[in-house]
């Protein structure tokens, strides 16, 4: 009954102004920002798609459609033109035009953005008129249009207006009015804003595209408590819920009114260690760096059991990996997908040759609201490090806090847990931006400072490679080397496990989207 209660609390009024066409929905983390430039975390990108929108979008069947740009062409190797659509104005009502796409490329690659990668091979964005733009990449880029499927445009006129020319840096914790405020061309507006508990959207009356939903209003109610969440979707308090616990799919699935919708997910979830640093900041070991030394490395590998993650944790709804990319993602090859036993005795003798025998202590960062089970994941890991002699510090925190902790440019980490989803659903994607050196765009979100000149000598080369087989070699061998180099610990692809009642239609995408614009309701 408390459960109930507190869920009622949380959602109080939503009852009242329960219409038709109201889709209240849950999750156990909020949207950190309402800018899409801020991070690139599938959460916060799928929600800020509802406002911004790319000139190319992807359909729910995963294939790229025209958006913003009803065309394009390729005048040359090296240059795409896009014909924008015209007739689209933003949501103040001014005209979407070509000086938009300028300024958001000139955005996506400020100080604060987090989406630099999106352009990293885009030399120039320019205008040729009002309704034209050409980008010139610096080499031939076979999958741009694949690259760009996230990249929301933003009006120039109202971000400089309300100083919001540049993002917010999320890991500072800073704040501008784009990250409260939305205005996009998009199909819905942002009504209201209660950070970590309710944001509340409407339908875009001037929207260009013909609506697939049926929605008069839709409400994202954050409720952390996953048993709470589940009581709110069983008690006809919400209409569904995005982040499902393992445990609790068998019991919605027998409980009447209520369906899970299940899929594969193209996210992989990984360990990362910070190789960079000559002395760890969160480790107990002075004036030498235990995770330079491959041996180390190795040995977590082997004493971190995938199978039992998958089979206690996940109950079952994962997909053990030893590839920073899985099942879905263009050069992913099963064969490539091999993951050594786990050795508990080898895993000894290496931290011994090492000059661990005694083992180490170090902290690892964990989310406790981004991924599933992800503290229980990390917790479990803490015991299996254990059996080596490495003594592990769990740090779980919020996704908000978690991300400004292990994020760039800070990178203030020395072992902690991430999940990636390629958004061009190409290993080049998650290759180039996980474990490519840093250099500003490349290896952006490579937290631990992998460096490897073979490696990036060849994401440069699977870039621009038109030949399929050859790309498909360079990309089997890239991953060879991250495996043999143990530059990151893999642990599985995760299902998405959503919740619905029945009659609700929300189609489900395997890069974990939710696309509120095909989203229907039942009559009431």
């Amino acid at each position: 009954m408390r459960r109930f209660a507190l869920a009622a609390a949380l959602l109080c009024g939503t009852a009242l102004t329960a219409q038709a066409q109201t889709f209240r929905w849950a999750n156990d983390g909020d949207v950190n920002s309402m800018d899409p430039y801020t991070r690139q975390e599938t959460f916060l990108l799928a929600f800020g798609s509802n406002f911004y929108e790319p000139l190319v979008r992807r359909n729910t069947q995963m294939q790229p459609e025209p958006a913003l740009a009803e065309r394009w062409e390729q005048p040359s190797p090296t240059v795409w033109r896009f014909h924008l659509r015209q007739g689209v104005k933003f949501s103040d009502g001014s005209p979407f035009t070509a000086d938009d796409v300028v300024f958001s490329a000139q955005r996506a690659r400020a100080p604060g953005s987090n989406i630099q990668s999106v352009l990293a091979s885009v030399k120039e964005v320019r205008k040729i008129d009002d309704h034209t733009v050409e980008f010139e990449t610096s080499a031939p880029n076979p999958i741009l249009i694949q690259e760009i499927t996230n990249w929301g445009m933003f009006s120039k006129a109202w971000a400089e207006k309300n100083d919001a020319a540049r993002p917010a840096d999320l890991t500072a914790r800073g704040e501008n009015f784009a990250t409260r405020n939305a205005m996009g061309t998009g199909p819905f507006l942002l009504q209201s804003r209660e950070p970590d508990r309710r944001t509340v959207l409407v339908p875009n009356p001037g929207w260009w595209d013909k609506p697939t939903h049926n929605l008069q209003r839709v409400e994202l109610n954050i409720i952390a408590n996953d048993a709470t969440r589940v009581a709110a979707l069983l008690s006809n308090e919400v209409d569904f819920v995005y982040t499902v616990p393992p445990q609790d799919v068998e019991r919605i699935n027998r409980t009447p009114g209520v369906r899970i919708i299940q899929g594969p997910e193209l996210r992989t979830i990984y360990f990362g260690l910070d190789q960079m640093r000559p002395q760890l900041l969160k480790s107990d070991v002075q004036g030498k760096n235990p995770f330079q030394d491959v041996r180390v490395r190795r040995a977590m590998l082997l004493a971190i059991d995938v199978n039992a993650i998958q089979r206690t944790v996940m109950r079952g709804q994962s997909r053990p990996s030893n590839l920073i990319y899985g099942p879905g993602v263009n050069g992913f090859v099963e064969a490539d997908d091999v993951r050594p036993p786990v050795n508990i005795n080898e895993a000894k003798k290496l931290l011994t040759e090492a000059g661990y025998p005694n083992g180490f202590g170090v902290t690892l960062d964990c989310p406790n609201d981004r991924y599933v089970n992800d503290e229980a994941i990390c917790t479990a890991t803490v015991a299996m490090l254990a059996r080596v002699g490495i003594r592990v510090t769990l740090n779980a925190q919020t996704r908000a806090r978690f991300f400004a902790e292990v994020n760039g440019p800070r990178y203030n980490t020395s072992f902690y847990m991430l999940g990636w989803t390629p958004t061009t659903s190409d290993a080049h994607n998650a290759l180039f931006s996980l474990a490519g050196t840093r250099d500003g765009s490349r290896g952006v979100f490579n937290n631990g400072g992998y460096s490897n000149r073979q490696f990036d000598t060849l994401v440069d080369q699977i870039a621009v490679e038109t030949d399929a087989a050859k790309r498909q070699a360079m990309i089997s061998q890239a991953s060879k080397i991250l495996q043999d180099d143990v530059a990151y610990i893999p642990l599985h692809q995760q299902q998405i496990v959503w919740a619905a009642r029945q009659g609700v239609e929300v189609p489900q995408t395997a890069d974990n989207y939710i696309q509120l614009r095909h989203v229907r309701m039942p009559a009431r």
